[in-house]
């Protein structure tokens, strides 16, 4: 069962070494599915608001990486809590050091993909906030984040490079057979 309240407060942020507070997002993602029934290969993200609503853009969950909880667990929590999705957190896409606008400091963040395998009617944040499946061109235009846009690129490079070697292998297996 998931905890259906969002964590609050910052007495279990972790900071770096410079006083860098430390984020974790996630890109939920699942593959969309063809009109014959069949999953396909064309990724498709989940994007949400912010807090303040969609007229301040779109971008991936991400929040504070507390104390208690490993950088996976904290991108799962995230990814919980402000988009009402669960899955299997993979291989980290990179860190980043960005300036918040709001706040005027720089955060270092650290972004991994979500392979979706449940999407949520409730969720902790669903009062505020919106989410939206869209395609990795739509999700690139509207994601309000240069770090998270960047790893996008990384997510679909990593996909692409895979779907390539597979391919790869059924044609040699198939000139060995």
């Amino acid at each position: 069962m998931a905890c259906m309240v969002a964590r609050s407060g910052r007495e279990l942020q972790r900071y770096d070494n410079m006083g860098r507070r430390q984020v974790v997002g996630c890109i939920p993602y699942r593959f969309k599915n063809c009109s014959d029934g069949l999953t396909g290969d064309e990724l498709e993200v989940l994007v949400i608001t912010s807090q303040k609503g969609q007229t301040q853009g779109m971008m991936f969950p991400k929040g504070g990486w507390e104390l208690d909880e490993s950088v996976e667990e904290a991108a799962s929590r995230e990814s919980l809590e402000e988009a009402g999705v669960l899955g299997n957190v993979e291989d980290e896409l990179g860190k980043w050091n960005f300036l918040s606008k709001r706040h005027g400091t720089f955060y270092e963040g650290f972004m991994f993909p979500l392979f979706v395998t449940k999407q949520l009617d409730l969720w902790p944040e669903k009062s505020v906030r919106q989410r939206i499946w869209m395609t990795v061109d739509e999700a690139r235009e509207v994601c309000r984040h240069w770090w998270m846009k960047e790893a996008l690129d990384i997510l679909v490079e990593r996909h692409t490079s895979l779907q390539q070697l597979q391919k790869e292998e059924l044609a040699l297996s198939c000139s060995l057979s």
